[in-house]
């Protein structure tokens, strides 16, 4: 007998999409449905008004495993693709974008597709697995750096360039007691690499 946790299991077992290093493709192909075109283009309107929300940015934070998304709209109005890049688990992504503010906008979106069960419905991953396809080449510019390690590099080049700013900094510098410190190859491509 096998344990199980809360989140449902698939009746596929495999995952489709490509993956370069800690970063994976998602890339969902859907119909619309007949005469709902405009009203899915309002929902993503309201939805690209919504990245400027502090609420957006939380979830997006709370989920810390999205890199992008986009929704695009084609086919002469008949279809809907969304794609996104994200790190780790495909069934832990999934299930994140359920607990989060960010789901009910999805839901509002994918509400406008041929069969859409729901964020939360248990069915929702088999869904998704029929209508994805992985992407014939995917390549990312950081394939080594998760989302958190992107928004830590962030913090610490912030804080960095901080201190670089600052006159205490400057004096340092110009204090011969540590211009064996200085010197120093690690040193010198700091602040290469801080003046970059």
């Amino acid at each position: 007998m096998t344990a199980r946790t809360g989140a449902t299991q698939s009746a596929h077992p495999e995952r489709p999409g490509r993956s370069d290093g800690v970063c994976n493709e998602f890339t969902v192909f859907t119909e619309i449905k007949p005469g709902h075109a405009d009203a899915m283009r309002q929902d993503l309107a309201m939805l690209a008004d919504a990245t400027n929300d502090e609420r957006v940015h939380a979830a997006l934070r709370q989920i810390g495993t999205l890199h992008d998304a986009r929704h695009v709209i084609f086919d002469n109005d008949t279809r809907h693709m969304f794609a996104s890049v994200f790190d780790g688990s495909w069934d832990t992504y999934i299930d994140d974008f359920a607990q989060t503010d960010v789901g009910d906008r999805f839901d509002k979106v994918f509400s406008h597709t041929e069969g859409f069960p729901g964020v939360k419905d248990p069915g929702v991953k088999d869904w998704f697995v029929s209508h994805q396809e992985p992407a014939g080449v995917f390549v990312s510019s950081y394939p080594d750096l998760t989302v958190q390690q992107v928004w830590k590099d962030q913090r610490v080049s912030e804080a960095f360039q901080a201190v670089l700013d600052t006159p205490e900094f400057r004096a340092a510098l110009d204090n011969p007691a540590n211009a064996e410190l200085m010197a120093t190859p690690a040193f010198q491509k700091l602040l290469e690499e801080a003046s970059a």
